[in-house]
């Protein structure tokens, strides 16, 4: 349940339009509900302004679908990562309309349409095998109400690619940053950029990268200041901090200035 539908069903019992018992009974299940195997977080959106994210990575098809559907039921988009394809058939039948986003492993759905962002959120990728994580990103960037612009494989292989570029980076909000290997392109983007820079090391590389580690590591240490760090392969991490800023970027534009009054004249 987030704030809009809330005020809906406030309004309804407020005119008459909606029983009492009725509003008990879609009220009972905040703050979440109980399957037993999991306690569906409804009071997310509420709290955070983003509903609960369903992690299908360890979950069986059944208990993602119990869950998936508690939460659109309650009003919720729905946003599933790590999903597989045999998830997206379990899920398919039980939710009409939700769509399977292949690149990403991503399972959406929506109820409203999306009010975008004015800043943007760039996606980078240093190589075409980093796009999964960033595909996940740009998919959490997107049901979060965010613009969303990708540049895939301008990695520091080929330097010229990125720098052609140089517009989109300087225009952006906020850069996400997705690289493996050795994971240079994180710095590189950071010393260009005057926004902030999140950094997603891939597992992508040959043996000595050790799953990510090599390239997690060159970005903790990048020299480029204004740049962070999430988790390997957490595209998802990466595009809900970058939400975050995007959208106190958007409410500090959108606040009327304080002014201070002019001292009176003695």
């Amino acid at each position: 349940m987030n704030v809009k539908s809330l005020r809906s069903l406030l309004r309804k019992f407020r005119a008459g339009r909606m029983p009492l018992e009725e509003a008990l009974r879609r009220l009972r299940s905040l703050p979440y509900q109980d399957l037993g195997f999991a306690k569906v977080d409804h009071h997310r959106h509420l709290r955070c302004g983003f509903p609960e994210v369903v992690f299908c990575q360890g979950k069986t098809p059944d208990q993602i679908v119990q869950v998936a559907t508690r939460m659109v039921e309650q009003g919720s988009n729905l946003l599933a990562t790590r999903a597989t394809p045999e998830v997206f058939e379990a899920v398919r039948p039980a939710i009409p309309g939700a769509r399977y986003e292949v690149a990403g492993r991503c399972i959406t759905f929506r109820h409203d349409r999306p009010s975008l962002s004015r800043g943007v959120i760039l996606i980078l990728t240093a190589g075409t095998s980093d796009i999964p994580v960033a595909e996940e990103a740009r998919v959490t960037a997107e049901m979060m109400d965010n613009r969303v612009k990708t540049l895939y494989d301008v990695g520091v292989a080929g330097i010229h690619r990125l720098l052609e570029h140089c517009p989109s980076i300087f225009e952006a909000s906020v850069i996400i940053v997705a690289a493996g290997m050795e994971g240079a392109l994180a710095s590189v983007v950071g010393g260009l950029a005057s926004c902030p820079v999140i950094a997603v090391p891939t597992s992508i590389g040959y043996g000595a990268s050790f799953g990510g580690l090599a390239p997690l590591l060159t970005m903790l240490n990048s020299c480029a200041a204004g740049v962070s760090v999430v988790n390997i392969d957490n595209g998802f991490g990466a595009a809900y901090i970058a939400s975050r800023i995007n959208q106190a970027g958007e409410r500090a534009r959108s606040r009327p200035m304080k002014t201070r009054p002019r001292p009176r004249a003695r």
